[in-house]
């Protein structure tokens, strides 16, 4: 039997901690390992005796039972029942007592388990460091991270000369008084709207907050969004998986507007611009925002507000996937999973365009109809259909060159049998999880290769992006991209736009409008 003990003082009052721990099925919200968890059978978070499923960032599934809590004594226990790790016996406790000198925490977390022996050292250092010591450094910067609510009025919002530089873009301040309107008045701080997440987790975490908008700095750009493009990015970023974004912060990363102010130091652009971006840093979900005007684009009059915040990033996406990541040529066999979504669409037009052979699947006969009318050559329902059989039938035994993976750990082992020699692999989502460990060795039997492309290495500079931007917009003009109507929600409902991109059960492109 290992015994494992540590300890650490949180500074923030036991209640403040308490409330986060006891929360059996919170883990995913703070423990940078967790990526999601859910309760069996919906069972109370505090019932003794529940079960909670939850997997790991590197794709392990575990579950744990919960033993005991006591509200009174700040203490929980709960055991191990499944795991990829030999923990035998697993059994954990948590335990805070307040710190009389000061208003701070001690924090107790305790285990005992039966390891192997020849893996007693390793599994020791994954309990005391991979768990314990990384989930005291998460709660703690969780709650350093935890905003200021500033005091409000009844007839107006609070209003101060504090420059911008005074307000981290990171940590938004937050009011529930009511949103100024209007332009902007140098030296004093405004409001807007805005989707907040202060804690990561699932849609429910997205509330609308009235934020901070100080005056654009020297060189930044103020914006009146028209229109919000939503993106399975934002998915990742919501629930911590990505770190572009850290509590409390707005998502989104692509939006349409107007300039409606300018820094000093600002060239090239006028108040009444119409412009779009698809870029870091997030804060799109928002009425209005500052930001560096570098990765902005122009909007031509032929390009509406509309289409450019519901497609500019899948579009530079499918360009750089078509073009860099893998160069699609005439005659390739191309594969594109998840074909019905708002890039999956794009990807089926520009890879036919570019002369390939289109296969396509889809989760519904519902999607197949509509990626027919896209005229991808075959279409797979591969809820029905085993897509790498089908795959290699259609190719008569040869394979795909390249196949387009944005779903993740269902597909990931089909595509790679889908792929023909030399072929390959270009993962660039996760939508139903993470692809876990895979022995490269195995990719030897085809020589195939694998990518997983980064949207801002090909996108963090004018030089780079700009090539995309005029390749997608050209599709556009010539007609063989063509963008269906977004489904629209209002900024409000940006919660209900998660759960429906998270689904899988929606097609084409969705957008917020503030």
């Amino acid at each position: 039997m290992v015994q494992v003990r540590q300890s650490t003082i949180i500074d923030a009052p036991i209640e403040d901690v308490w409330s986060i721990l006891r929360d059996f099925n919170g883990h995913e919200r703070w423990h940078p390992a967790v990526l999601f968890s859910e309760i069996d059978g919906g069972e109370p978070v505090d019932a003794v005796g529940s079960v909670r499923h939850f997997r790991l960032a590197d794709g392990g599934e575990l579950r744990e039972q919960l033993l005991a809590l006591s509200d009174k004594d700040f203490r929980l226990s709960y055991c191990l029942l499944e795991a990829p790790l030999p923990l035998m016996g697993y059994v954990a406790s948590i335990r805070l007592k307040p710190v009389t000198d000061g208003n701070a925490t001690f924090w107790e977390w305790r285990s005992e388990f039966h390891p192997p022996a020849h893996r007693r050292d390793e599994l020791v250092k994954l309990v005391t460091e991979g768990i314990y010591q990384a989930g005291f450094e998460a709660i703690r910067n969780l709650l350093r991270r935890k905003p200021t609510i500033p005091p409000t009025h009844a007839r107006a919002p609070v209003v101060a000369p504090t420059p911008s530089a005074a307000l981290p873009r990171s940590a938004p301040a937050i009011s529930s008084g009511p949103t100024s309107s209007g332009a902007t008045t140098s030296g004093l701080i405004e409001r807007t709207r805005a989707i907040l997440v202060e804690r990561y987790g699932g849609p429910e975490v997205l509330q609308l907050k009235d934020i901070a908008l100080p005056p654009p700095a020297p060189n930044e750009v103020q914006i009146r969004h028209t229109a919000i493009g939503v993106n399975f990015i934002d998915v990742y970023c919501r629930t911590g998986y990505f770190d572009l974004l850290q509590p409390p912060d707005v998502p989104g990363m692509e939006a349409a507007g107007v300039i409606e102010a300018l820094g000093s130091e600002v060239l090239g652009f006028s108040a009444g611009d119409r412009v779009a971006y698809a870029c870091p840093p997030v804060g799109a979900y928002a009425e209005r925002r500052n930001m560096a005007p570098d990765l902005l684009v122009r909007l031509s009059d032929d390009v509406s507000d509309e289409t450019a915040a519901a497609s500019l990033l899948k579009g530079v996406s499918a360009s750089f996937l078509l073009h860099d990541v893998h160069a699609v040529q005439p005659g390739s066999v191309v594969l594109i999973h998840a074909a019905a979504g708002g890039i999956g669409q794009l990807l089926v037009q520009w890879a036919r365009h570019l002369g390939a052979t289109v296969i396509a699947t889809v989760s519904s006969d519902d999607k197949a109809r509509i990626v027919e009318r896209l005229r991808a050559h075959h279409v797979i329902v591969y809820s029905r259909d085993n897509f790498a059989e089908a795959v290699m039938r259609l190719t008569g035994g040869a394979g795909a060159d390249v196949a387009y993976d944005a779903v993740g750990n269902d597909t990931f082992g089909g595509s790679l049998a889908a792929l023909g020699i030399r072929g390959h692999l270009v993962s660039f989502g996760q939508a139903s999880g993470p692809v876990g460990n895979w022995d490269i060795g195995r990719f030897a039997s085809k020589s195939i290769t694998i990518s997983r492309p980064n949207y801002a290495h090909y996108t963090d500079t004018p030089a780079k992006l700009s090539p995309h931007v005029d390749r997608f917009f050209a599709a556009l003009r010539q007609g063989f991209v063509r963008i269906e109507p977004p489904r629209r929600y209002s900024l409000t409902n940006a919660g209900e736009a998660h759960r429906d991109l998270e689904s899988r059960q929606t097609t084409g492109a969705l957008m917020l409008v503030p």
